[in-house]
């Protein structure tokens, strides 16, 4: 931060994928942090244990001493933190400095050379490949990503004396328009956060306000096909990237059950035979995209090769948590019909003639609504589908929405609806061929306990 009054910085959600990676930035940057979250998890823990103190009730009397001094400390906010919320109205009401952590990262990402990728999917691998690319090469950057990195374990990457600076451009909430790019990012604008902007065409608006905010001679990497106004950027700066067609785009691809092999077609050449070291044909075109920025920042040949080869990906992004002979096991982030979509298409290409179980929690009231036929027909290409109820995340439940939108529309023949608690049972003795838990709510938890099951089963057939 510019303003260095602030010798502690409270975060309000600290749990949360973008909450911690600004909490790290933060204690790096030798502040005292410390924070509440509604409850404990393995991002929190994992808090604890490099130094930040945290407490689970919302109650002002557990903040320490020296975070009740307004004149010292800044106060972090997501906007999952209900507005009823007692510190939030303890801090707003005791002339505390307030900001949401979308105003705080567009503060601290000033005066780096800014790498920011934006889409309503894709952004975290984008933005993590970019990153770990960049780390390879020693380039380095800061990185503030959206998933933890399987190769560094965090959510957050240091390098002192990089200038480059690599975040998500969350479209949430508009969030990301305080955020002024060097280069950009953009994988793709479905409807989605129709709860925010009401319709496709507001959110596309939205994407192209993000665009303008663009510093000057700043680069723009958009997916080809992509509809938004990029008047602002002119052609020299204009790259587009996709899995076939643009600038920058893939060739002689090969896809295995753990990896790819791509050619990468350049504006200035060709670079062959790139082994990706994660599955998925959607991840491919994220390498295009990521491969494009790192060698426009300065990234060699050589370098991208053996960065694209070594990156093991992000949790919950295709993230491959048992595999045998029998079986597969998948837990992904996927939370939108267009991701289930592409998760599928990724899965019937690299394990043809398995049959798909599919367990999937969705997320938010507004999104189970407005998709609610859209999640029936991605979810009908699945053989098999256990539905859960709604993840509700900062929503307040609507009248007359749940799960039962989605199930009752799903022609699949192979379906049940289920709590979460019973999952486990019902899953007891099967050995499906490919099982995916998909969501981005809190199904991560039963992620482990799967595998252990699978694991047992298994080993006693």
């Amino acid at each position: 931060m510019t303003d260095k009054r602030y010798h502690n910085v409270f975060f309000l959600g600290a749990g949360g994928i973008g909450m911690s990676a600004l909490a790290r930035y933060f204690m790096a940057a030798g502040k005292n942090v410390a924070g509440y979250d509604r409850t404990a998890s393995d991002i929190t823990r994992q808090l604890t244990a490099e130094g930040m103190s945290l407490f689970f009730r919302d109650d002002e009397a557990l903040l320490p001493e020296a975070f009740t001094h307004s004149g010292q400390t800044l106060v972090v906010f997501t906007p999952a933190v209900n507005e009823d919320n007692r510190l939030l109205s303890y801090f707003r009401s005791n002339g505390f400095r307030v900001m949401k952590r979308s105003q705080v990262l567009g503060e601290v990402s000033t005066g780096h050379s800014l790498i920011a990728v934006a889409g309503t999917h894709g952004k975290t691998t984008v933005s993590t490949l970019i990153a770990h690319l960049l780390h390879e090469s020693n380039t380095g950057c800061v990185a503030l990503l959206g998933g933890i990195s399987k190769n560094y374990n965090t959510n957050y990457l240091h390098a002192a004396s990089s200038r480059y600076f690599v975040t998500e451009a969350d479209e949430f909430d508009r969030s990301f328009l305080n955020l002024f790019p060097d280069m950009a990012v953009i994988t793709s604008a479905d409807a989605d956060h129709l709860d925010v902007y009401g319709n496709q065409s507001a959110l596309k608006q939205s994407f192209g306000d993000f665009i303008r905010n663009l510093k000057p001679h700043g680069k723009l990497f958009i997916k080809e096909g992509l509809a938004l106004d990029i008047s602002p950027v002119d052609d020299s700066n204009l790259h587009h990237y996709g899995l076939s067609a643009g600038d920058w785009y893939a060739g002689g691809i090969h896809i295995f059950p753990g990896h790819s092999v791509f050619n990468l077609i350049t504006p200035s050449g060709q670079i062959n035979d790139l082994t990706l070291g994660i599955p998925g044909i959607v991840n491919i075109e994220n390498a295009v995209a990521a491969s494009a920025v790192a060698l426009s920042a300065g990234v060699s040949p050589e370098a991208l090769r053996r960065g694209l080869q070594t990156f093991k990906g992000i949790r919950r992004r295709f993230d491959v948590r048992f595999t045998s002979e029998q079986t597969v096991y998948i837990d992904d982030y996927a939370h939108h019909p267009n991701e289930i979509n592409a998760l599928v298409d990724s899965v019937r290409k690299m394990y043809p003639g398995k049959k798909i179980l599919g367990i999937f929690q969705p997320h938010l009231y507004s999104r189970t609504r407005d998709f609610r036929e859209e999640f029936a027909r991605s979810l009908d290409r699945m053989d098999e589908v256990i539905l859960l109820d709604i993840y509700p995340a900062r929503e307040k439940p609507i009248e007359g929405v749940s799960s039962d939108m989605i199930f009752s529309r799903m022609k699949l023949k192979h379906k049940k609806r289920c709590g979460k608690e019973e999952l486990l049972d019902i899953l007891s003795g099967k050995v499906p061929g490919v099982l995916l838990t998909i969501g981005a709510g809190d199904i991560d938890r039963l992620a482990e306990p799967i595998t252990q099951m699978l694991r047992k089963t298994l080993k006693s057939t």
